[in-house]
This record gives structure tokens, C-alpha cells and sequence, in this order.
């Protein structure tokens, strides 16, 4: 097994802590299935969060899910002028067989505009 980094987004309709832990955990979800991943095989997981929201942190949809033997840690995102707000982005240490090129990285709705290059 080889450690790998997979990275993705979404952007929040409004900052409330019920939709940013739907949201986040729509994300969370579509990246261990589009990946093939079990919570196992998580090693860690960085969330960062625009500094437009503050209703609740990343992380607590995770554990939600069930995620919580996974080291998490939330950060805010640079407050660039003209970045897309509302933004929550992730990315997980994996353990994984997978070679790099096949690994899924998952910008949900408006956040694939962020990355056109790697959303999938």
C-alpha cells in the first residue's frame, strides 16, 4: 500500500450547521465510493472552510458518518479577493493501491469550477 492524497470541494448554498454537514458529508461520501475507500483506509483528513463560514466546523460531519478513529483538522482558507465564498475543501491521506492517475478527486456543483483540471 502506497500513501496517496486526494483532494476535493463544495460550495455552500448559505452558512448553517445542518447544510454544512449535509454537504460536507455528500463530499466526504463521494470521495471513499468514487475511490473505493472504506473509513480504514483513511489516514488523515486537512478541511479548510472560506472565512465566510462559521456555523460549525468541517470535521464534525465526519464524524458523523461514523469517521472518528481518523485524525481531523480544520483550518480557514486564505481570504483572497474574488474567490469563490462559501467554499469547504478537503484533503485526505489515503492508503491505497491505487496508482495516482486513477485517483478520483471530487469537486461537488459550483466548487468544480476550481479546478477544471482535476475535477471529476
Amino acid at each position: 500500500m502506497a500513501v496517496c492524497a486526494v483532494r476535493g470541494a463544495v460550495q455552500l448554498e448559505r452558512d448553517e450547521a445542518g447544510h454544512m454537514e449535509e454537504q460536507v458529508g455528500a463530499l466526504l461520501t463521494a470521495v471513499l465510493e468514487r475511490n473505493e475507500l472504506h473509513p480504514d483506509d483513511l489516514i488523515s483528513i486537512w478541511f479548510t472552510a472560506t472565512p465566510d463560514l462559521h456555523s460549525d466546523f468541517p470535521a464534525a460531519a465526519a464524524r458523523k458518518l461514523g469517521i472518528v478513529d481518523v485524525p481531523l483538522i480544520c483550518a480557514q482558507e486564505l481570504d483572497i479577493e474574488g474567490a469563490m465564498p462559501r467554499v469547504v475543501r478537503l484533503l485526505a491521506h489515503i492508503e491505497s493501491d491505487r496508482p495516482r492517475s486513477d485517483i478520483a478527486h471530487v469537486y461537488l456543483g459550483a466548487a468544480a469550477a476550481l479546478r477544471k483540471d482535476i475535477a471529476q
